[in-house]
């Protein structure tokens, strides 16, 4: 029977290998994107397959919701990124094919991407190197790791509910108000209505 920690360690060591990989056709852009927190370190390498015909290449970009570039490389084939967020955005990465394929058919490119992000993305080893920790004590160090992003994560999950539930209150009191002014403004309309037909029939002496 495994016990809690054996269990945690697993799956850290599952989630860190997670990757994917995709068909680029000729001249075609692809993009990932993926929403992040504020201060969390992102890693990613990228292999990218060899073309078959002359003239292509393939650029990388790695850009935030606001259109700066955290990195570029132009004639990508393998290597790594890295980057740390500054603030909650949207983060694109995206893998663009150019060249003239000609008048034969060029196969997709395939390429290969594993990011990390996180404690995942921290290399234990290079810190127990640094601070010539043992084996028990980087995983205590990963696990105090995981553990402070899992309280930041819940600490962001109850902001985020706190401010949806204002946008609806919010939005809930101004169609409140917006029906209680459409009311106000049909019966207004009604009595105008009403008067002035009464005042029409008065003129044509249909009543009195």
């Amino acid at each position: 029977m495994w016990g809690p920690l054996a269990l945690l360690l697993l799956a850290l060591s599952v989630g860190a290998c997670k990757g994917l990989s995709f068909h680029l056709p000729p001249q075609a852009r692809k993009c990932l994107k993926e929403e992040l927190h504020r201060d969390v370190m992102v890693t990613g390498e990228y292999v990218v397959s060899e073309a078959t015909a002359p003239g292509i290449s393939t650029d990388l970009q790695v850009t935030d919701s606001s259109g700066h570039l955290l990195y570029s490389k132009t004639d990508a084939k393998k290597g790594k990124f890295a980057f740390t967020t500054d603030d909650y955005e949207i983060y694109e990465i995206c893998f663009e094919s150019r060249g003239q394929p000609g008048h034969f058919r060029v196969p997709d490119l395939l390429v290969t991407l594993n990011i990390k992000h996180g404690v995942e993305a921290r290399n234990y080893e290079d810190i127990a190197k640094a601070e010539k920790l043992k084996p028990l004590e980087v995983d205590l160090r990963r696990l105090e790791d995981l553990s402070e992003s899992i309280v930041k994560d819940f600490a962001f999950m109850k902001r985020r509910e706190e401010e949806m539930r204002d946008t609806n209150e919010s939005t809930s009191a101004r169609v409140f108000y917006f029906s209680i002014f459409s009311m106000l403004c049909l019966v207004i309309l009604a009595t105008w209505q009403v008067f002035y037909l009464r005042r029409f029939f008065k003129t044509k002496k249909l009543i009195e």
